[in-house]
């Protein structure tokens, strides 16, 4: 799998460029892959809907994007981790890719001294009551878009302008707030890039 840092990119100059790489991976002209990468402020939405207060999304200085991904409302900004993967899911399995996801990201935070861990039923990593990364995907012709956001030394603030992920009964933390201090994207992206393709290698080996 090929791993590459991306810098700070708009968000729907990205989710097009995801949809090109996709379709030469399903082609068999790219190989699977794994970019890391952050976005300026910008609410997106997934295939269920999802209630927004437009004008006050607007005001904060946020854009809104629909999307095709799963899940309900999310946040991307400035300080946090996003990770795009396209890998082939009929070989691997969707629930083995996301699993892969939450395994590579809490292994991850456990060198930082973040005991992180899976939900049932509500995908993506928690400490606690409070999701720490969110994850979401979308396949196509056995081949999987979009991944995960990893809340690093952002704010947090566009998440108080959703329900993040519709869930009621869970708030949203970054690792900065947990322990003070936290590494940049661009500084964690190495790292985080390893845990996450070893943890994939891993459960497609099984």
């Amino acid at each position: 799998m090929v791993v590459t840092w991306r810098g700070m990119v708009p968000y729907v100059e990205t989710l097009d460029a995801q949809r090109r790489y996709r379709d030469e991976v399903i082609a068999g002209r790219e190989p699977e892959a794994l970019w890391l990468l952050e976005h300026p402020p910008v609410i997106t939405t997934g295939r269920r809907d999802a209630a927004i207060d437009a004008a006050r999304v607007a005001d904060s200085g946020y854009d809104i994007v629909a999307t095709e991904r799963g899940g309900l409302a999310t946040c991307h900004e400035p300080g946090q981790l996003v990770g795009y993967c396209f890998v082939d899911a009929s070989r691997r399995g969707i629930r083995a890719i996301v699993a892969g996801l939450e395994l590579g990201i809490v292994g991850w935070l456990a060198t930082l001294g973040v005991l992180g861990a899976d939900r049932p039923c509500h995908p993506g990593v928690w400490v606690g009551h409070d999701k720490v990364c969110a994850v979401g995907l979308h396949v196509r012709r056995g081949v999987t878009m979009h991944g995960f956001a990893l809340n690093l030394v952002n704010d947090l603030a566009g998440f108080s302008l959703i329900t993040p992920c519709g869930i009621v009964d869970g708030g949203v933390t970054s690792v900065k707030r947990l322990r003070g201090s936290a590494p940049t994207p661009s500084e964690a992206a190495a790292g985080v890039g390893a845990a996450v393709t070893s943890a994939l290698a891993a459960g497609a080996a099984r």
